[in-house]
């Protein structure tokens, strides 16, 4: 009887120390899913969308903002404390299974607090956490901030052997931090809203065109000489009137001998106001005294520089010189706003015959027309580095002027010339392959 006493005993004591490693074990692995789960949440919540809660007064989002500033310290104490709980867990099981069946305990416990781990501690937290990562950030960032506090002098031990550990190999980890840009995130982010349908074409356009602003050269946007509308100094003023008229545009460059000697800058409403003034009489009008002086710009101004320096002086319009201060083109604000937002017209503005799109799919463009403005409309992928213009690309491209009937195939395009006069390639037609 005593024999039997004792083995219930044993039993009991047995029966009791299960149940409490079982459910230790259980608890490390909540532990561990809440690890996890925070450890995805944090990384994934919007910084921009928290900042901006934070600048409004929200004091989670302020807490949280301050929690993941320094990402690698946060991360650093979640690892910590998330091999802690883990690897505790599977030691309390390897030993719980050992006493259950022997030699054997050491397999089923691997193979259980593999998917364990796996399943409740992994997947379903972090599955939990992608899900809404800007809500489950702010839940856990009062707890994570005390785990952070407690862990970090550890974590700054760890972070000071990992460092040493790579200067050995020749990385250092400064040198390569924060590498990338806040225009190639914005852009990255535009890119990715505009791939999962967040964002509409124009929209990614228009935004995309903002940080182009200054890569982009008044070069690129100007409108060249051969194309501007001018006045010649000499001309009766009849003449200089009409042309005013006749002009789609309210300024207008005013040269003297010949049209590369710009002398000033008319404006149709100053003329106006001139012509008032002397009661209608066009003999009295002076036109030297309307014009303003003009304001030259070199090209290789970014149209950033030059949207603020419009802002600026308060004005619209600028010549644009190269470097020996010939004359190249003109350049106005609404070119560059036109970069942003696309063609502005109104009621005064002409169609230039420019594209053309063909029966068989192909286009048929002019050579001024800009490579640019042809990626915008057909949602294509010219490479505009080198060349503005598309006959610019294609003379780049054949490193040589080609004559009428040659054709050219590169990055996925044939480009036939379909027109010339002098040098100049005035018609080309473009299929895409």
């Amino acid at each position: 009887m005593e024999g039997v006493s004792a083995a219930l005993v044993t039993l009991d004591q047995l029966d009791s120390d299960f149940w409490i490693t079982a459910g230790t074990i259980l608890f490390l692995l909540v532990l561990s899913g809440f690890f996890s789960g925070s450890e995805t949440a944090l990384t994934a919540a919007s910084k921009a969308r928290i900042h901006q809660q934070a600048k409004s007064g929200d004091k989670k989002a302020q807490r949280l903002e301050a929690l993941i500033d320094d990402k690698e310290k946060l991360i650093g104490a979640i690892l910590l404390g998330n091999n802690l709980v883990n690897i505790l867990a599977s030691a309390l099981a390897t030993r719980l299974f050992l006493d259950i069946t022997g030699e054997k305990g050491i397999i089923y416990a691997t193979l259980t607090m593999t998917m364990m781990v796996l399943i409740f501690a992994e997947v379903l937290p972090k599955s939990l956490a992608i899900a809404n990562p800007d809500k489950m950030a702010r839940s856990v960032s009062g707890i994570m901030r005390i785990v952070v506090f407690l862990f970090s002098p550890i974590v700054a031990l760890v972070r000071s052997i990992v460092w040493l550990t790579l200067r050995l190999f020749g990385i250092n980890i400064a040198d390569i931090q924060n590498k990338i840009t806040a225009q190639e995130e914005i852009r990255g982010t535009i890119d990715l809203q505009h791939h999962e349908g967040a964002l509409v074409k124009e929209d990614r356009q228009m935004l995309g065109s903002i940080l182009d602003l200054e890569d982009m050269t008044v070069e690129e946007v100007m409108v060249h000489r051969s194309s501007m509308h001018a006045i010649d100094i000499k001309s009766k003023n009849d003449d200089i009137l009409s042309k005013i008229v006749h002009s789609p545009f309210t300024r207008i460059p005013v040269y003297e001998d010949t049209p590369e000697n710009i002398i000033g800058v008319m404006h149709a409403k100053d003329v106006l106001r001139a012509i008032r003034r002397v009661g209608g009489q066009l003999k009295r009008f002076n036109p030297r005294r309307v014009m303003v002086k003009a304001w030259f710009v070199p090209e290789t101004t970014t149209l950033k520089e030059q949207l603020n320096a419009f802002l600026e002086r308060k004005t619209h319009f600028a010549l644009v010189v190269n470097e020996y201060g010939d004359l190249q083109g003109l350049v106005t604000l609404e070119d560059i706003l036109e970069e942003i937002v696309g063609d502005i017209t109104d009621e005064h503005d002409f169609d230039v015959p420019g594209v053309k799109s063909q029966s068989d799919g192909s286009v048929q463009v002019e050579g001024t027309v800009a490579i640019r403005d042809l990626n915008r409309m057909f949602d294509w992928a010219l490479e505009d580095d080198n060349s503005t213009t598309i006959a610019g690309l294609v003379i780049h491209e054949a490193e040589t002027i080609p004559i009428v009937g040659n054709s050219f195939t590169f990055d996925g395009y044939r480009f036939e010339v379909t027109a010339r006069h002098r040098n100049q390639l005035t018609g080309i037609r473009i299929t895409k392959l």
